[in-house]
């Protein structure tokens, strides 16, 4: 048996996260206060007692998300569960970031600056109202990928996540993504929605957010991680600090191979996948992935003890 521990990526933000770990685990209070600390902000009364719309914003959501990754995780090895206990680590696009700290590659505050500059860039990139995504649901990844071709016409338009076989986001310029949307339907898409999302994350209008974490990244200590971490851009794992440098910045405007990495880490023997941080998203997709895999939420602290008596 392999275990992975996979960490998510935005949208699964809600207030009161990491709380009920803060205040039962106090390795998991100093994750939060470690956050607090290197962002110079109390991020933590956001987390607990602000309001989601806040919370939401890019640059907010990032770093709330690996702490609270990084809260779970830390609950987990004061339950005597390490990162030994996993044969790899991944996330889910910031989830990756998320997956390095956990492993051991950057340092907490590092992460949380680095996920503070990454969430302003990404917003800073594209003018509000000028970019869009959308999820295409019942379509398959060369099916949206065909979609995303034609209904570029001249300007951007790209699949962004693959998620699951049934899932798969396009982002870029927004007549292209509504276009998109609405060629997605007309194939035989079950679904095809616009995502209330404030930037169009990973496509190539993203470029100037890559240049800015390019130079944030060749600052920063990277060592190797404990364990292998599956690079969103390869779909495989990664250990070499200067090829995990590279893949981030490659990241911000590539695709997130979630569906490839799940299936990569299965041919890898991984039969057994923990979700470490905010909810239960990244769960679903890998059942729609591989029913084989057994899947496990770790977000709680009654989860994190159920976990290690387990």
């Amino acid at each position: 048996m392999a275990r992975a521990f996979v960490c998510p990526g935005q949208g699964a933000q809600s207030i009161g996260m990491g709380k009920d770990l803060a205040e039962a685990y106090p390795a998991a209070m100093d994750i939060f206060n470690e956050v607090d600390e290197a962002l110079g902000e109390k991020l933590s009364d956001l987390i607990w007692a602000g309001d989601i719309e806040t919370l939401t914003l890019t640059q907010n959501a990032q770093p709330a998300l690996m702490a609270t990754s990084m809260a779970a995780f830390r609950a987990l090895e004061a339950e005597g569960i390490g990162i030994t206990d996993a044969a790899m680590v991944a996330g889910h696009s910031l989830g990756e970031y998320s997956a390095l700290a956990m492993a051991g590659a950057i340092s907490v505050a590092d992460t949380a600056r680095l996920l503070r500059l990454r969430g302003e860039a990404m917003q800073a990139a594209v003018p509000v109202g000028v970019g869009a995504m959308a999820a295409l649901l019942g379509l398959d990844f060369d099916a949206v990928q065909s979609v995303a071709a034609e209904a570029a016409a001249g300007e951007v338009c790209q699949a962004a996540n693959d998620n699951d076989p049934g899932q798969v986001v396009v982002s870029g310029h927004k007549a292209a993504v509504e276009r998109a949307v609405e060629l997605a339907k007309e194939r035989g898409a079950k679904r095809a929605v616009l995502l209330p999302v404030s930037a169009p994350f990973h496509c190539e209008l993203m470029a100037p957010a890559a240049y800015k974490m390019k130079e944030a990244l060749a600052a920063v200590n990277i060592q190797a991680p404990a364990v292998p971490v599956v690079s969103n851009v390869r779909a495989a794992g990664v250990s070499d600090p200067d090829e995990i440098r590279e893949l981030l910045v490659q990241q911000v405007t590539g695709s997130v191979r979630w569906r490839e990495s799940v299936m990569w880490m299965a041919s890898q023997g991984v039969d057994q996948i923990w979700e470490i941080g905010a909810g239960k998203a990244l769960s679903g997709m890998v059942r729609r992935i591989d029913r084989a895999i057994d899947c496990k939420a770790i977000g709680t602290a009654a989860d994190a003890a159920a976990a290690a008596q387990a």
